[in-house]
């Protein structure tokens, strides 16, 4: 296991901690955190496009919110807020982990300090089984030698790709990327294999309550859907095979499911279905809906995700929350609080306690949701998905604008949720209170020193 110097970073003392008594049975938890996936790739949410009968199967049964927010427009920062609790820029990882050289030319670290809360480790002190199976990307790949193991944030047990202090080898048969033809588990059976991993942890733990991520990563490109494709490179961005290889990701979730029902654990499992941000190539707005944005983007189409919570018994099945606004910065607290787990306390946490929302009650927040992303100059998509890099988003109203205050664009999401009129000129007042506020976020970054090398 690789250990490093920790990095001591300015950590702000927060009021937010909780306290919650364990329930009288703990369930299961199951975070499936898609790679890349757009609100109009689920046949729940589009117009039928493209279908994916399984994942419908995982909202019949659930809940649907349709305010759901990733931590950020990318998968680096999504992923490390969502384990954190905090926004991503105030654990110093602002955009796709890279190399070294890479990582220092934007100011950020090289891998998320397991210093920070984490998900995983509030959980298996609380008693859970914990595993990562799937996609990591917050530390590790490339020339990043010395990220601390996966273990280090509280899990018992992992499997993970590439983009990882220690990828499983049977899937980097290329140790320089992501994929390779080399690779014993091929591409298009790899959601198979994390899925059997995931099953094969619960069936081993069922003495115990799990705590597991299932990280995917489809459905990132390259879209490899079976053999015949592995030489056909222009292939792997194009419609024909991003539709198989969704029609194969979904037939997995089908099959996590009726694994679940085989263990007999699907009454006492919560489920929680999303992505980490939006899709790239969005194919003309098919995959956000019409959304404005995509991946890397701030406006909806980048950080809006589809987000499905199945607790059998618990959940009503087929319920849909159009009102509530939640964010992925939410998770930890909320999800602490059904599994009677401790919220590490002394840390600013960028969400709050909406256990409520999940279980099916909508709420309102008392916080903001805030987001920085100011890195998408370096991306070649349409100029009118090229957002400024921060947003807030508080009640009906979402603010974007430069990192200087400059630039600043107002929506009222209620009425236009494709962010297609800016109504800043007609609402100084409001302008004034959202931009004050986003100067503040901003100013609360990390930059973090150069870590620990070898």
């Amino acid at each position: 296991m690789n250990k490093r110097t920790v990095l001591t970073g300015a950590l702000t003392v927060g009021a937010l901690a909780a306290h919650a008594k364990a329930p009288a049975v703990q369930p299961n938890i199951l975070i499936i955190y898609t790679d890349d996936m757009g609100v109009g790739d689920v046949s729940f949410l589009n117009s039928g496009w493209v279908a994916t009968p399984n994942i419908d199967r995982l909202a019949r049964e659930g809940l649907v919110v349709r305010n759901y927010y990733s931590a950020a427009p990318v998968s680096s920062p999504s992923r490390a807020g969502l384990t954190t609790g905090m926004c991503p820029l105030q654990v110093g990882i602002t955009c796709y982990l890279q190399t070294r050289a890479g990582n220092a030319r934007i100011g950020q670290a090289d891998w998320l300090d397991p210093s920070f809360p984490s998900m995983a480790r509030a959980m298996k002190e609380a008693g859970y089984a914990t595993g990562h199976f799937g996609k990591w990307h917050m530390g590790g790949g490339r020339d990043v030698k010395n990220a601390p193991s996966i273990t280090s944030y509280g899990f018992d047990e992992y499997v993970s790709t590439w983009e990882s202090p220690d990828p499983d080898p049977l899937i980097t048969g290329d140790p320089k990327w992501i994929w390779s033809p080399r690779d014993s588990i091929k591409r298009w059976d790899r959601t198979a294999y994390f899925v059997e991993k995931t099953l094969d942890f619960m069936a081993r733990n069922t003495d115990r309550p799990c705590f597991v991520n299932l990280w995917p990563d489809d459905m990132h490109t390259p879209w490899v859907p079976s053999g015949p494709f592995v030489d056909n490179e222009k292939s792997w961005t194009t419609e024909p095979n991003f539709r198989q290889t969704l029609a194969e990701y979904d037939r997995q979730i089908g099959l996590l499911i009726e694994g679940l029902e085989r263990l007999g654990i699907a009454e006492r499992t919560v489920v929680i279905f999303s992505s980490d941000n939006g899709p790239n190539p969005s194919f003309e707005r098919q995959r956000t809906n019409g959304l404005r944005g995509m991946k890397c983007s701030l406006y909806e189409g980048g950080i809006r995700m589809p987000l499905v919570v199945r607790w059998k018994g618990h959940v009503k099945a087929g319920a849909v929350d159009r009102t509530t606004v939640l964010g992925a910065v939410d998770l930890l607290p909320s999800l602490c609080a059904i599994a009677g787990a401790r919220l590490p306390e002394g840390f600013d946490y960028g969400g709050e306690d909406m256990s409520r929302a999940l279980l099916g009650t909508p709420c309102k927040r008392s916080t903001d949701l805030k987001w920085d992303f100011g890195h998408n100059r370096f991306y070649n998509f349409p100029p009118t998905d090229r957002s400024p890099g921060l947003a807030i988003r508080r009640g009906e109203w979402k603010l974007i604008m430069n990192e200087d205050g400059s630039g600043a664009e107002l929506y009222n999401l209620r009425l236009d949720e494709k962010e297609s009129r800016d109504v800043a000129s007609r609402n100084p007042r409001i302008v004034a209170e959202l931009r004050s506020e986003l100067l503040a976020f901003w100013g609360k970054r990390l930059v973090p020193p150069a870590q620990a090398r070898k």
